[in-house]
C-alpha cells in the first residue's frame, strides 16, 4: 500500500510530465537512425519513471548476443554520457538535494539518486519489480 501511495504522489509531483518528457525524447532519437539504441533506453528510463517504487535498476543478465553489453555498449555509454549524461545526472542531483530538505521528500530524493546513476549509463541496464 505503501507504495502505491508513492508512486501517486510521484506521478502528481512531476512524474507524469517529466516521464512524458522522456517519452518525447526517446521519438526524437529514433527519428534519427543513429539515435535509436539511445531511444530504447530513454523509453525504459520513461517507463521507470512513470512508477518507480516497487522497482529496481539492475544490469541485464551478460548475454553474447546483447549488444548493449560489451564494447559496444561500454562505448556507447560513454557517448551518451559525454553528449547528454552527465547534465541529466546533475539535474537529478540537485532535485534530490532540494528533496532532501524535507523529511517526507527523502523516499523521492533516493529515486533521484537512482535515476542520477542511471541517467549516467543506461545502456545494458533493465528495470525489474523488487522482491
Amino acid at each position: 500500500m505503501i507504495r502505491l501511495i508513492l508512486n501517486v504522489l510521484w506521478l502528481v509531483f512531476g512524474g507524469f510530465a517529466s516521464g512524458v518528457a522522456w517519452l518525447f525524447g526517446g521519438l526524437l532519437l529514433a527519428l534519427t537512425v543513429v539515435g535509436l539504441p539511445w531511444a530504447l533506453a530513454a523509453w525504459r528510463i520513461a517507463a521507470y519513471w512513470f512508477w518507480p517504487f516497487g522497482r529496481e535498476i539492475v544490469w541485464r543478465a551478460p548475454d553474447p548476443a546483447d549488444l548493449g553489453q560489451g564494447c559496444l555498449g561500454v562505448g556507447m555509454n560513454v557517448i551518451w554520457l559525454v553528449v547528454a549524461g552527465w547534465w541529466i545526472a546533475l539535474a537529478h542531483l540537485m532535485i534530490a538535494v532540494a528533496e532532501f530538505v524535507s523529511i517526507i521528500g527523502i523516499p523521492f530524493a533516493l529515486k533521484d539518486l537512482e535515476l542520477a546513476k542511471l541517467a549516467l549509463a543506461p545502456i545494458g541496464r533493465t528495470i525489474r519489480d523488487k522482491p
